[in-house]
């Protein structure tokens, strides 16, 4: 059985959080799928446009909730943006191709990965963020675990 790795980090501002993305995004590697897991507005659209920026994309980032995934081809490898929110059976996702991405030459990122679970890759990287109103407005935990 492989051991999966868990990093825990805390944010305190919606700049620390894109930066995280930033970083991660620098990072990345192609064929790499990224799965994100929070509550409605917890910040996973903030830092998904730092990752979009550690991969080199200028043009604007926002959640694709109604049109499922937007491609991001400017960047220094391709950004498969998926929100899944809306996905009422998993038949819509062979309809969009969703193999291509999961499976491409670029980043895949899932938002409410959670509801497709059965689809995912053998392998990827779950990024669950977290409020906790005690130790702040703007805190942020947010869990790495590669599976």
């Amino acid at each position: 059985m492989i051991k999966q790795r868990e990093t825990i980090i805390e944010t305190f501002s919606a700049e620390e959080t894109f930066d995280l993305g930033e970083k991660m995004g620098r990072g990345a590697e192609p064929g790499e799928v990224y799965t994100l897991i929070g509550d409605l507005g917890v910040g996973k659209t903030v830092l998904t446009q730092g990752i979009a920026k550690g991969l080199e994309i200028t043009e604007p980032i926002c959640s694709p909730t109604f049109t499922i995934v937007q491609v991001y081809e400017e960047g220094r490898i391709p950004f498969y943006h998926f929100d899944v929110y809306r996905i009422g059976d998993i038949e819509e996702m062979d309809e969009i191709g969703y193999e291509d991405y999961f499976y491409g030459d670029g980043l895949c990122m899932i938002e409410w990965a959670n509801l497709i679970e059965e689809i995912l890759p053998e392998h990827y990287r779950q990024i669950t963020i977290e409020k906790d109103p005690e130790k702040g407005f703007d805190y942020r935990k947010i869990t790495i675990r590669d599976i």
